[in-house]
């Protein structure tokens, strides 16, 4: 019985990772959908430019709390570490491909920043500090974000020890830095919009 919840956390996560939290505040607050409008990106960011601060706000938690609530509910129910790594994944992956929402879905950083804090609080605080102190130094949300996350496999390891955990970060920022790679090019570009600065 053990076995077959602990194998359950896994699509769970996917599942409730499917959830778009984008598309669905849109449609209840009768908003253009995300995907057709803007940068036509189901994610926080684009909701803030198609509906204001409100909107964005909720779907930032939302898209964090996918994260955070499988994993923190597979962590204290005390599943082995790569059970926990794969339910981290699993839901990280829910958000960039969801199966209710044609398989596209978010660049995945309030997501994963959700599924950090679920594999413990430090890591997601480091993680947190860490954008906070790039974001003061650079005033660029993009490159803040991709350092913080670069940073996150480090901090795992760190601080629990756990390779499963650090290998399933590490793909989670691969990922990342590949769904920002539009990001990165106006990087060195030196093109990418600061904190701040209006379009």
């Amino acid at each position: 019985m053990n076995i077959e919840l602990h194998q359950l956390f896994i699509p769970l996560a996917y599942l409730l990772g499917s959830l778009s939290s984008a598309i669905i505040v849109c449609k209840v607050m009768g908003l253009p959908d995300p995907r057709t409008e803007g940068s036509n990106n189901p994610g926080a960011t684009n909701v803030l430019r198609i509906g204001g601060k409100k909107a964005a706000a909720i779907t930032l938690v939302g898209d964090m709390l996918k994260g955070l609530i499988p994993v923190l509910a597979a962590n204290l129910y005390g599943v082995e570490a790569l059970v926990l790594a794969l339910t981290a994944l699993a839901a990280f992956l829910g958000h960039l491909y969801p199966i209710f929402f044609g398989f596209k879905g978010g660049k995945g950083v309030a997501t994963a920043l959700g599924v950090l804090i679920g594999i413990h609080w430090m890591v997601g605080g480091l993680t947190i500090l860490t954008w906070l102190v790039m974001a003061k130094l650079f005033r660029i949300s993009s490159l803040s974000a991709l350092i913080a996350t670069l940073l996150a496999p480090g901090y795992i390891y760190w601080l629990l020890g756990s390779l499963e955990l650090t290998i399933a970060s590490g793909v989670m920022t691969a990922i990342l830095f590949w769904r920002h790679r539009s990001n990165i090019q106006n990087l060195l570009n030196g093109t990418e919009s600061k904190i701040g600065k209006k379009d």
